[in-house]
Order: structure tokens, then sequence, then C-alpha cells
């Protein structure tokens, strides 16, 4: 076995146990944990694909800012963790059909013609001069360059729902109008006092 397939095989492994964990683990704080290590797993079969861009993507964008978001929400929110586990075996058996279903999914998607070593050989080893990041960069821009910009029209039109429905005129909630801030005057804030001098 090549040293790659063996650290391949580990990645997976690890990743694997890594998703079970978040999905079992009782505390929320430790799933969360177990959701950074499976990403960091993620991250290193990206490498072995030699996709780097990809990789560093997913440790930045969702170790360091969306996990770090999670960890803060579940920890501000104060969980109770008994009323969560009330409902927990009357949802069993719709969870389970769901997770055996997409058992079956995968296995016929895997286990056909699509995935077999004649249909898709291994790719052929990248030049020196190959910058992943910009063959990514070429063809989103490109032949998916639509596509990438609704997707971000439609995270806009979600960002500014969000602010519009968060956004409530509460009692006592003190607030600042800019337009009023910015036209103030030095002589409405500023009063210069003349003091004489103290000796001692």
């Amino acid at each position: 076995m090549e040293f790659k397939t063996f650290v391949f095989y580990v990645m997976a492994a690890i990743l694997l146990f890594a998703a079970v964990r978040v999905i079992t683990a009782r505390n929320p704080v430790h799933a969360a944990l177990f959701l950074v290590l499976s990403f960091f797993s993620g991250a290193g079969i990206w490498l072995l694909l030699e996709a780097e861009f990809l990789a560093i993507t997913l440790i930045l964008v969702y170790v360091g800012a969306v996990m770090v978001l999670f960890l803060f929400v579940v920890m501000m929110l104060d969980i109770d963790i008994e009323r969560l586990r009330e409902g927990f075996w009357s949802h069993l058996p719709v969870g389970g059909l769901v997770g055996a279903l997409l058992a079956v999914q995968m296995a016929l998607v895997l286990g056909g013609s699509y995935f077999g070593a004649d249909v898709m050989p291994t790719p052929p080893a990248a030049q020196e001069s190959y910058s992943n990041t910009r063959e990514i960069g070429r063809v989103l821009y490109t032949d998916y360059a639509y596509p990438f910009e609704l997707a971000s029209l439609i995270l806009l039109v979600a960002m500014i729902a969000a602010v519009t429905l968060t956004l409530r005129k509460r009692k006592g909630l003190k607030n600042v109008n800019p337009s009023e801030q910015v036209m103030v005057h030095r002589a409405d804030r500023v009063r210069m006092v003349s003091m004489p001098a103290e000796k001692e």
C-alpha cells in the first residue's frame, strides 16, 4: 500500500468517526468540536487531491468563522439538553428510515458503474505551472459565471431579510441617527470655559 493511500484511509476513518460523533455527542459543544475535527480531516483529503485552495478555504471559512459562530451561539443560548432529548425516541423511526434510504442511495451510486477505475481513471499529474486557485477562478467566472452571480444575489437577499427581521424598535433602546449625528456643530457639543490659573 502506498503512503498516500494509507494517509487517505486514515483521514477518511477520522472523518467518519468525527461525523458520527457530531450526531451522537450528548454535549453540543463536544459535537461542534467534533465537527471542527471532521472539517480538518476533509481539508486533509482535499490536500491529497491537490486542491490546496479548497482545503485552506474549508479551514478558514468553516473552522475559522462558521464553527466559532456556532460555539458562541451554543454557549450563549445555554441550551437545555434534557428538554432536547425528550423527543428523541419518538423521532427515532423516521430518522432511521431516512438514514437507511440515504445509505441505500449511496450504495447504489458508489457501488455502480459510475465510480469504477475504468470509468474514472487516475488523472495525470499536474504540471509545475499548474495553479489550483487560477483554475477554480477561471471555471467559476467563465462557465459558472451566471450561477455564481445568482448565488451571490440569493445570499444578499437572505442577509437583508435577516437584518430586517431582527431589526425591531424596542422600548428603552438607544438608537443613533447617522444623518443627525454628522450634522452637529462644535458649538453644540463643546463649550470653552476660561478659568484662572491656580498657583500654590
